[in-house]
């Protein structure tokens, strides 16, 4: 069962944000450390009333860095295209896949959700049985559990 959360604007809530990156690499310890304010609505959610939240099951798109119980904001107002990360619901299920749209030769224009790890394999959509419901913006993982 997918948890499906749709975000509250009713409160805001500024966290700190400090203007210097933090480096993956070699530190760098000559930086010196601003802080402006960020709400996390405010920096993830463009337009609310087509935004929903959806926990992501699964690790067919660890590849795209998508994992277990990720978080996914989706925008369901965004054109999905290809090679767009997707929501789609095939078959009454709800499923996150990469989105490959091809034309080939003599099989005119064929749509593939791409799974983004070799152990799990690609659905060809057929129009009759599934639907795009919006395109994945951001993955929020809890790096605790």
């Amino acid at each position: 069962m997918l948890e499906i959360y749709r975000p509250s604007f009713e409160t805001v809530l500024y966290l700190p944000l400090y203007t210097d990156k933090v480096s993956a690499g070699f530190p760098s310890p000559a930086s010196d450390y601003e802080e402006e304010r960020i709400d996390l609505n405010q920096a993830l959610i463009a337009r609310p009333s087509s935004t929903y939240m959806v926990r992501a099951q699964g690790n067919s798109m660890v590849g795209a860095g998508i994992f277990d119980h990720d978080l996914l904001v989706v925008d369901r107002s965004l054109t999905a295209k290809d090679g767009s990360v997707v929501i789609a619901v095939v078959h009454g299920d709800l499923t996150v896949k990469r989105l490959r749209i091809r034309n080939e030769v003599g099989r005119g224009r064929t749509v593939v959700l791409a799974a983004e790890n070799p152990d799990y394999p690609d659905i060809h959509v057929q129009s009759e049985d599934s639907m795009i419901w919006g395109v994945v913006c951001y993955a929020v993982r809890d790096l605790l559990k």
